[in-house]
């Protein structure tokens, strides 16, 4: 049987906009194929050794929340989480926890806030939310499945360094800065996004991706995964498509 274990950081303070819902979504659909899989939420205080995990997973958050686990972070898992993420685990973060996996965060008084700095991007607070529905094109799923939908709602504009590939092309809404027209990052293993709670559970072959990825890590045999019904995970993509 196959076994997979997966490290929530943080669900107590970053766990903004239901993100948690994408969470949900990776844990059904390996229980749904038998899958065994393990959840563990790691917070301030908590030891954390990446080598104990197949799948890191972290929310949305704001500024306040973000200052609130530096200090922890900055205590070794700082150094855990790049190593996870140079070691190609399966990284997923959301929104805030996107930020701060980049070098900075300036806010509209120019003043900056240090970040994990595991990639190389950067935030700029704006003066208005970038808000509403966000449909973009991924280059790694089938034609059927590389239009993800979602909803994003964040004020920090959002720039992509050397080395990091944007998760994908905006074809509705803002993306990371509403100028660049990318929308996340992408780096070895490691998935960004500003979209919500939404987005793994309505865009199920971006899910099994995901979890595809994960299972190649730890099992090198691995065929490939059990396909499921998606009918209802469809209709909620799909709905409003002309």
């Amino acid at each position: 049987m196959y076994e997979l274990k997966i490290c929530h950081l943080y669900p107590d303070l970053m766990r903004s906009s239901g993100d948690r819902g994408s969470l949900i979504a990776l844990y059904k659909r390996c229980q749904w194929r038998g899958i065994e899989v393990r959840v563990s939420n790691i917070s301030i205080n908590d030891p954390l050794n990446y080598n104990d995990y197949d799948i890191f997973f972290i929310g949305g958050g704001q500024a306040f929340e973000q200052s609130i686990i530096k200090e922890d972070l900055n205590e070794g898992k700082k150094h855990e989480i790049i190593e996870a993420i140079e070691a190609h685990k399966i990284f997923f973060a959301v929104c805030g926890g996107f930020q701060l996996l980049g070098k900075y965060y300036r806010n509209s008084s120019d003043q900056e806030t240090e970040c994990i700095g595991a990639l190389d991007i950067w935030t700029h607070e704006c003066d208005t939310r970038l808000v509403g529905n966000l449909v973009f094109e991924v280059d790694f799923l089938s034609e059927q499945d590389k239009s993800l939908r979602g909803f994003e709602n964040h004020s920090g504009k959002i720039y992509l360094g050397k080395g990091v590939k944007p998760l994908g092309q905006i074809v509705t809404g803002h993306g990371n800065n509403g100028q660049d027209g990318h929308e996340g990052a992408r780096y070895k293993n490691t998935f960004c996004t500003n979209s919500h709670g939404s987005l793994l559970p309505t865009n199920p072959a971006f899910t099994d991706h995901l979890i595809m990825l994960s299972l190649l890590n730890k099992y090198p045999d691995f065929q490939g995964l059990t396909p499921l019904n998606n009918e209802l995970e469809n209709r909620a993509r799909t709905q409003g498509d002309g």
